[in-house]
C-alpha cells in the first residue's frame, strides 16, 4: 500500500501537474478576472520552474557532493541502487534512464580496481509490470561485459530506496559480510534518502554521488539564466520527488 501511495503523491506533486490543472481552471472559469489570474498563476509556475539556473542552485544544495577518484579506497563492493532502466518487452531489450551513470560509474569502478563486487540492489518500481526485475537484466548485462558471475551480487525483491537498505543488509547477512567497506553508489539528489535508510538498518557505507544535476561551476549565460528549458520541468520531479520520498520516510520510521 505504502509503494503504492507513494506513487500517487509523486504524480500529484510534480509542477507539470499544478500547471495542467491551473490550465484546466482557466478554462472551465467564466469570471474573466479569475480566469486570467489561473492563467497568470500557470505562466509564472511554468517559468519559474523551467528556469536552469533556479533548478541548478536548489540541486547545488540538496545533492551529496560527488567524491574525488583520489580520495578512494578499495571496497569489498559497490552498492548500486535500482531505478536505472526500463524494459521495453516488445523489443526484447532494456532501455537506460538518465540515472543508469549508477551502473556506468560502477563498472569504472570495478574495472579500475576500486570496488571487488558489483552489488546492485532493485526488483522492479512498476505496478503493472510487477515481475521484471531490475536485477535479473542488470546481470545479464554485466555478463556481457565480461564482468566474471562470481563478482557480481543481485538482490532483485526491493522495489524502494527503504526497502534497498533493507534487502542489501539482509543478503549480506545472509552472507556473512555485513563488515565488509561498501561504496554506496547512486544519484547525487537521491544520495540524502539513500544513507538515511542505510543508516536504519545500521549497513555502513560510503556515498560515492553520481549523475549530478548541478555542474561544477556557475553558468552565467543568457539562455541559462533566462530561456525557459522544459527539461528542466522534469528535474524539478525528481528533486521534489525525493523530498516527498524523505518527508514520508521520515513518518514511517525508514530513514
Amino acid at each position: 500500500m505504502f509503494f503504492i501511495i507513494s506513487k500517487i503523491l509523486s504524480f500529484l506533486f510534480i509542477p507539470v501537474t499544478w500547471i495542467f490543472i491551473l490550465l484546466v481552471i482557466a478554462i472551465i472559469l467564466k469570471n474573466p478576472k479569475r480566469k486570467n489570474k489561473s492563467l497568470l498563476a500557470a505562466v509564472l509556475l511554468f517559468y519559474f520552474f523551467s528556469n536552469s539556473f533556479i533548478m541548478e542552485e536548489v540541486n547545488r544544495v540538496w545533492e551529496v557532493p560527488a567524491t574525488s577518484y583520489k580520495d578512494l579506497k578499495t571496497y569489498d563492493a559497490g552498492i548500486i541502487l535500482g531505478g536505472i532502466l526500463d524494459y521495453d518487452v516488445k523489443l526484447d531489450r532494456m532501455q537506460f534512464q538518465r540515472s543508469a551513470d549508477r551502473l556506468f560509474q560502477a563498472v569504472e569502478l570495478y574495472k579500475t580496481g576500486v570496488i571487488k563486487k558489483i552489488f546492485f540492489v532493485g526488483g522492479s518500481g512498476s505496478i503493472e509490470f510487477y515481475y521484471l526485475k531490475e536485477g535479473m537484466f542488470v546481470r545479464r548485462y554485466l555478463l556481457l561485459l565480461g564482468i566474471p558471475d562470481k563478482d557480481i551480487w543481485i538482490e532483485n525483491e526491493s522495489r524502494n530506496t527503504h526497502e534497498n537498505a533493507v534487502g542489501a543488509n539482509e543478503f549480506l547477512e545472509k552472507h556473512e559480510y555485513t563488515n565488509g567497506n561498501f561504496l554506496l553508489i547512486t544519484s547525487g539528489s537521491h544520495m540524502r534518502r539513500a544513507l538515511a535508510c542505510f543508516e536504519k538498518v545500521s549497513l555502513k557505507v560510503s556515498p560515492y554521488s553520481v549523475d549530478r544535476r548541478a555542474g561544477p561551476i556557475r553558468r552565467y549565460t543568457f539562455d541559462h539564466l533566462l530561456i525557459p528549458n522544459t527539461g528542466t520541468l522534469l528535474d524539478w520531479a525528481s528533486l521534489i520527488h525525493e523530498w516527498i520520498g524523505m518527508i514520508t520516510y521520515k513518518i514511517q520510521g525508514y530513514a
